[in-house]
């Protein structure tokens, strides 16, 4: 998913910076399959928030179990649910951003396209 994200929105970059040669029908076609694109990152992002906050409240409970009955055996778990915490965290934060700056390139496209009628 990382390379798919970076890669559209290098694309998407490359087009910014060539809109003036486009027609019309070519600034159509892109606005419609950044779109998707942004509708897609959209999904992909709420499902990794519900699975990191889901990671992030086991962890804290895992935690605050091990707090009150100090079982050693719950230090093995609360290890591996930090291991996978950290990479959901920083997966999700790759996907904010990067919706976030999808939606100001959809801005700058709809720029040029209203700029022209």
């Amino acid at each position: 998913m990382k390379k798919r994200i970076l890669a559209h929105l290098s694309y998407m970059d490359e087009i910014l910076e060539l809109l003036k040669d486009k027609d019309e029908k070519e600034l159509e076609v892109i606005r419609k399959r950044h779109m998707t694109e942004i509708h897609f990152f959209m999904h992909e992002r709420i499902i990794h928030l519900i699975v990191t906050v889901l990671f992030a409240i086991a962890t804290f409970m895992t935690i605050f179990t091990y707090l009150m009955v100090e079982n050693i055996a719950l230090i093995a778990l609360i290890v591996a649910l930090m291991i996978l915490l950290i990479p959901y965290i920083s997966h999700y934060y790759l996907l904010e951003n990067g919706v976030q700056k999808m939606y100001e390139q959809y801005d700058k496209l709809m720029e040029e396209i209203n700029s022209r009628n």
